[in-house]
């Protein structure tokens, strides 16, 4: 059944509870139930934890393969770790866990096992639950664990930096790859950064500053996939747990986009026309959410641009109809480091996400895109590169002028097609014929309001790359030259505010018909 939340509705948690057991550590709780089909997508099944323990195992299952059901554990101070669909036993201690769980201390009180109906067919699911409370810890310590701190930058002057925003590490619990892995293929793959946008956790952070010691040639970038059971968006730089749980008590849309903001981090909607049945549970956005809250759209994920282009395309341009100026980025949602990669999966960076910043650190990459200027090279990192600026009047990705020309200069993109896409409508596509090729154009700003301007490059009808927008509106009377070089923008702009109230994307026409909530598989 679909699932309609209204954010402004706190739901009380429902909670199974255990029966308390005497504080004797090195004891074994069984506890088991079922979940109804119908309700809040989450339920908490309690446990007592007695003071001295040392080690908690968990082994957890659920009755049927009909149902997908997710998995997570909340200690008395909140979250302590999210392994989704991951079939091994969650274990945690003072100085080791068990992937996509936190290490620390083990406090005596009320724990929770979360459980999440990622898929509950017809009955009710039944689950069973084995909590072993040792008083010796058997897991070694993880010493590579160290809270997170950015790292230096690793290059340093305003340039296009290059890399993939939607990369999952073994800390994912339907991922394999190490973080050496991701690095080191990053690095073949000539890109700068790579955002580690694990799913629901903050595990992968302990062990970035670790990891990034080793690799000063690939900036991993921190970052989160907050995965819901009504679409995915990406926390760009987050660092801190942002509650996925819609329906618990607190917990809304609203609450995830500004929790994220209030870390300084961005709020991306993933995938958000990726509707594939049961293949993949939540991935095609269905939450209601004012366009204010968003700072960018995934317009390419995978290898979906030929099957979802389009209707991403217009998913993006139906939010800044509304005056938001969301970036467009891309990712590659690799799962895998590159290795035997399937459907609907594709290697790092494929596609890839260019960033004009003025370091190579994760405060200028985030503020790069914050800014609006990216490109996206749909295949990789060989396609054709533009940069796109203005040659009066520019300021982040907003021109200021009564009238400016606007400049696109494509390398490496001869024997393709160029396109100008004003307010979302294309125009004719023009040859490019030289290498570099250069597209000028003369604009009068409006008398009110803003025009927006991108550039697309195609091959054979199929994009290749697509440009941020560059948002024209009235200002100075300053003097245009025809032919005189590009004014590459700085600053930070500001966006043109969103009108009150909210925009559900799926109501836009036809395009609903591509994004009806449907069941769907636990995402890749």
């Amino acid at each position: 059944m679909p699932r309609r939340f209204l954010p402004s509705v706190l739901i009380a948690s429902l909670l199974v509870a255990a029966a308390p057991r005497d504080a004797q550590a090195d004891s074994t709780l069984e506890l088991s139930g079922a979940v109804e089909a119908s309700g809040l997508d989450h339920v908490r099944v309690a446990f007592e934890v007695p003071g001295g323990t040392a080690e908690i195992e968990i082994e957890h299952a659920d009755g049927s393969d009909d149902d997908v059901i997710d998995w997570g554990l909340e200690d008395p101070a909140g979250f302590r770790g999210w392994g989704g669909g991951n079939e091994e036993p969650i274990v945690v201690s003072g100085t080791a866990a068990s992937r996509s769980y936190l290490a620390g201390p083990i406090t005596a009180g009320t724990w929770h096992v979360v459980i999440g109906k990622a898929l509950v067919d017809g009955a009710d699911a039944s689950y069973a639950i084995t909590v072993r409370l040792r008083d010796v810890a058997t897991l070694e310590a993880q010493p590579e664990r160290a809270p997170y701190a950015p790292a230096p930058a690793l290059a340093s002057g305003r340039r296009w930096y290059a890399g993939d925003l939607h990369v999952h590490s073994r800390e994912s619990g339907d991922a394999r790859p190490d973080f050496d892995e991701i690095a080191d293929f990053a690095r073949d793959q000539g890109l700068d950064f790579v955002e580690l946008s694990d799913h629901n956790t903050t595990s992968q952070l302990d062990f970035l500053v670790d990891a990034q010691g080793r690799h000063p040639d690939v900036l991993l970038l921190p970052g989160v996939e907050w995965t819901s059971y009504d679409g995915h968006a990406n926390g760009i730089g987050a660092t801190a747990f942002v509650d996925h749980k819609i329906g618990q008590p607190g917990v809304t849309i609203e609450a995830a986009a500004e929790a994220f903001r209030a870390q300084g981090a961005l709020f991306s909607i993933n995938h958000p026309t990726f509707s594939l049945g049961d293949l993949c549970l939540g991935c095609a956005w269905e939450h209601e959410l004012d366009p204010a809250a968003i700072d960018a759209v995934e317009i390419v994920t995978a290898g979906t641009e030929t099957i979802f282009g389009d209707q991403a395309i217009t998913f993006w341009d139906a939010l800044c109809d509304t005056g938001r100026h969301v970036a467009p980025v891309g990712g590659s949602d690799d799962h895998r480091a590159g290795v035997d990669v399937e459907f609907p999966n594709t290697p790092i960076g494929s596609p890839t996400t260019l960033v004009l910043a003025d370091a190579l650190d994760a405060a200028s990459i985030v503020e790069g895109i914050r800014r609006g200027r990216t490109v996206v090279k749909v295949n990789g990192p060989g396609d054709p590169m533009v940069e796109f600026d203005a040659s009066v009047g520019l300021e982040g990705d907003t021109v200021r002028a009564k009238t400016t020309e606007l400049v696109a200069t494509v390398t490496g993109g001869a024997g393709q097609q160029a396109t100008w896409v004003v307010d979302g409508v294309p125009e004719e596509p023009v040859a490019i014929d030289a290498d570099p090729f250069e597209l000028r154009r003369r604009v009068e700003a409006p008398a009110a309001g803003a025009q927006r301007f991108r550039v697309e490059v195609s091959r054979e009808g199929a994009r290749s790359t697509v440009t941020s927008h560059l948002w024209v509106e009235t200002g100075p009377d300053l003097e245009v030259q025809a032919g005189a070089p590009a004014v590459t923008g700085g600053g930070c702009a500001a966006s043109a505010k969103a009108p009150a109230g909210t925009l559900w994307m799926p109501g836009l026409g036809a395009f609903a018909l591509v994004v009806l909530r449907r069941r769907q598989r636990r995402c890749r």
